[in-house]
């Protein structure tokens, strides 16, 4: 899997690639990242890649051409591979949401070239002719497109085999079809008792006692409980896609308090 980034601040990923679990995948060669910088592509002593909208207005906007010749570049690079063929995804406020199914989608794919926006956008021609997928972190504006780039290079490489050290861990993630897409449980860890600002709090008692299927069941609780509270909405959809066991729904029925 190869994932190209076309950015103007490659340096802000070299930390990333070093550092955390996922850097095995990095590392390894399971997911293989190239950067490229869009002002190597471009004119003049200045290398220029922005400049003033047509029509006025506040800002600058990344110039077409410097970006076509970065990409050219890329499907060149990309030519005698396996994986020659893969989308352009640009980071926007107006793409997709990015969530698990997509997550887990491009986990299983040949990867993509990533392409992170500066300034006030990116000229429309550029993206009307090249791009094939635009993807959001959500309903807010970033000063680029490289978080966003991060957060989905992160959250593809923890699925991939051998990443993490548990290859179980993912499988409980919040959204995960393992848990039918609720929030996780709750997490404990020592001590058994910490004596926190408000008085001592002990872990809870079944989590302590050994029996399996007792704490399989308190953290399916747990994580329907937390669902509940904090988004109904996945709760509304698994029992749409009739996820929930009556066992779960007797639980729901009942007070409760996490």
């Amino acid at each position: 899997m190869r994932f190209d980034v076309i950015t103007l601040f490659p340096e802000l990923f070299e930390p990333f690639f070093k550092s955390g679990i996922t850097r095995r995948a990095f590392e390894s060669g399971q997911v293989q990242v190239r950067l490229w910088n869009p002002r190597v592509f471009a004119d003049g002593n200045y290398r220029r890649v922005d400049d003033r909208p047509f029509g006025g207005g506040p800002g600058m906007v990344m110039m077409a051409e410097p970006l076509w010749r970065a990409l050219q570049a890329v499907r060149a690079d990309r030519a005698d591979t396996a994986s020659a063929l893969v989308p352009v995804v640009l980071f926007s406020p107006i793409g997709q949401r990015l969530d698990h199914a997509c997550v887990t989608a491009w986990s299983t794919s040949a990867g993509a070239v990533l392409l992170c926006g500066r300034y006030e956008g990116i000229d429309q021609r550029f993206i009307d002719a090249c791009v094939d997928q635009q993807i959001s972190l959500g309903d807010f504006v970033l000063s680029g497109g490289e978080i966003a780039a991060i957060a989905m290079l992160d959250a593809v490489a923890r699925l991939i085999p051998g990443v993490l050290n548990d290859e179980g861990s993912h499988q409980q993630d919040s959204f995960n079809p393992a848990i039918d897409g609720l929030l996780d449980s709750p997490h404990h860890t020592r001590p058994e008792v910490w004596q926190g600002p408000k008085g001592p709090v002990a872990v809870p008692e079944v989590l302590l006692g050994g029996h399996h299927e007792r704490i399989a069941r308190y953290r399916r609780d747990q994580s329907l409980a937390v669902t509940a509270q904090h988004r109904p909405d996945l709760l509304g959809q698994a029992r749409e896609q009739s996820l929930l066991t009556a066992q779960d729904e007797r639980f729901l029925a009942q007070p409760k308090k996490l």
